[in-house]
């Protein structure tokens, strides 16, 4: 099942007649693949093929592969991927990930100090508008279609769109507005965040309602969205209305808390820990058979990965997703330390990704969360003094490239999916709504949470632990390294300032800065193809 779809992934440069995109100097999104032609002929086949360069797109960098042309011209394949532009933005410029390399615009992302010219900024912009362009072109090219097989692949196209708006407003707050209504190359019209998620909170409940009336209860193929999923990007946008609407929504937790009940009622009740539909074995979630737990992967009992991006050794490979996880945060033994990537899965171990002393201090013992991580007995210190030095820091090991039965695959590219939302984050959120506006119900706020704790092995909480610094806290420990970090700090207002970790704001026991940079600048590239458009302030 896992290589069928990404044989169909890693096969798109035949089937894909949609064109692809560069948003390289402007907004206009000229294609890299002059290759286009419309629906009018095309069999249901036909379409899955185009969907697949929709999917695609989150997966890998472009057509020929992670050492071929990506689909943004001017900019290194692997750092402009998907994922890892996105991890980026919402990991490495938290507690979460110190990257140790002096990078250009990757330590001013570390250290807090990006502006607008930051070129990693504008890969992240591009990226995300690249696939709403490729999304739109099937929608635009789709729509018509009355096949309900074509009908649902519109609204999975409109959810992967969906998921892209959503990191827009997260990540940069304004952006460019453009649907597949919109005549192609049309002049794109910039929107401010408030707009952005008014339009985003309707779209995804019309794509929810479609569902429901059409496909509730349909099998959900593997690699492929479901309701779980969108509903699960809902709530997490109805989490941060606060922020994205600066409080003119105020009903966001009790929209977020629904949406969660929705889903949590199609899981809980059915199997996996404590019967919860949480996977049994928390590890298990970022090993290389973690397919199991993805939708269409096998494992109805604990299906928790509820939107997740395949990857395969043989059929898809990126510099990205999964890859860079792993490889990222792996070594060989040195003078005074001991790593072996081999023992994690992978041969081409890139030794530059670590955690900051702050984050590591939020675990215990007895959680099994990191219980892979190399600490002290491998000769690692949990401070950070040397930024530049590998054991300076906690070795992070979430991710390996090891199966179920503790076998690594020692391969050069891995198989383990990458998770984007899962059940257990959505139980979190709940919990969260409750602590924070009393929405839901609290005795099953508290469940839910325990169902998290239980799982990782650490003592349950009673009602006095329910509190905003702990549900953060637990959603570090649960999440980490998972693209939430940036947007949860922001929320509980502690990114810019109220807390520090080390090398934050470029000093070694960190410091605050500017409250402007909660969102990130609209690079400077498209300001300048764009003029009417305008810069976030501070910038």
């Amino acid at each position: 099942m896992k290589s069928k779809i990404n044989r169909i992934l890693a096969g798109l440069c035949g089937a894909a007649m949609v064109m692809t995109t560069s948003c390289v100097g402007d907004l206009d999104l000229d294609p890299n693949d002059p290759h286009y032609i419309n629906g009018a002929n095309l069999t249901v086949d036909d379409y899955q093929g185009v969907l697949n360069k929709c999917y695609g797109g989150m997966a890998y960098s472009g057509q020929g592969g992670p050492n071929g042309n990506c689909d943004i011209s001017g900019l290194d394949g692997g750092t402009s991927q998907y994922t890892r532009a996105l991890f980026m933005m919402n990991e490495f410029t938290t507690d979460e990930a110190i990257w140790i390399h002096p990078d250009v615009g990757v330590i001013d992302l570390v250290t807090n100090t990006w502006g607008k010219d930051n070129g990693n900024v504008f890969g992240t912009y591009s990226r995300l508008y690249s696939h709403i362009a490729v999304c739109n072109d099937f929608i635009r090219m789709a729509k018509e279609n009355s096949d309900p097989a074509v009908r649902k692949m519109v609204l999975e196209a409109r959810a992967l769109r969906a998921m892209s708006y959503y990191w827009v407003i997260d990540i940069f707050g304004m952006g460019s507005y453009t649907l597949d209504t919109d005549p192609m190359f049309s002049s794109p019209e910039q929107k401010d965040r408030a707009f952005l998620y008014e339009w985003l909170d309707g779209e995804l409940t019309d794509i929810e309602t479609q569902f429901e009336e059409e496909f509730l209860g349909e099998p959900v193929n593997y690699g492929r969205i479901g309701l779980d999923g969108i509903q699960a990007l809902h709530a997490r946008l109805c989490l941060n209305a606060g922020v994205y609407t600066n409080g003119a929504v105020t009903d966001g937790y009790a929209k977020c808390a629904e949406l969660c009940s929705k889903v949590i009622a199609r899981h809980e009740g059915k199997g996996g820990f404590q019967n919860s539909g949480l996977a049994n074995d928390y590890l298990y979630l970022f090993c290389a058979d973690n397919h199991e737990y993805m939708p269409g992967g096998g494992n109805d009992a604990e299906n928790e990965i509820l939107w997740g991006i395949p990857y395969d050794a043989n059929f898809t490979q990126a510099y990205g997703g999964t890859q860079f996880l792993i490889a990222a945060a792996t070594a060989n033994n040195s003078d005074g330390w001991y790593m072996s990537s081999s023992d994690y899965g992978i041969n081409n171990p890139w030794k530059c990704m670590h955690a900051s002393r702050q984050f590591s201090e939020k675990f215990s013992s007895e959680d099994i969360r990191w219980s892979k991580w190399c600490k002290e007995a491998n000769g690692f210190s949990i401070s950070n003094d040397k930024m530049g030095d590998f054991d300076k820091g906690y070795a992070v090991i979430k991710f390996t490239n090891v199966d179920k039965n503790s076998t690594p695959r020692a391969e050069t590219w891995v198989d383990t999916d990458l998770p984007l939302i899962r059940l257990a984050d959505v139980y979190l959120m709940y919990a969260e709504c409750n602590i924070m506006a009393g929405a839901g119900n609290a005795a099953d706020a508290l469940k839910y949470v325990n169902y998290v704790r239980g799982r990782a092995g650490v003592d349950s909480w009673t009602a006095i632990d329910m509190t905003s610094d702990n549900i953060l806290n637990e959603r570090c420990r649960e999440l980490y390294w998972e693209l939430t970090r940036r947007s949860d700090l922001v929320r509980f207002n502690k990114f810019a300032s109220n807390y520090n970790w080390m090398w934050k704001g470029n000093v070694r026991d960190g410091q605050a800065f500017a409250s402007y940079m909660t969102v990130m600048p609209i690079p400077t590239n498209i300001i300048a193809a764009q003029p009417s458009f305008k810069q976030n302030p501070g910038y």
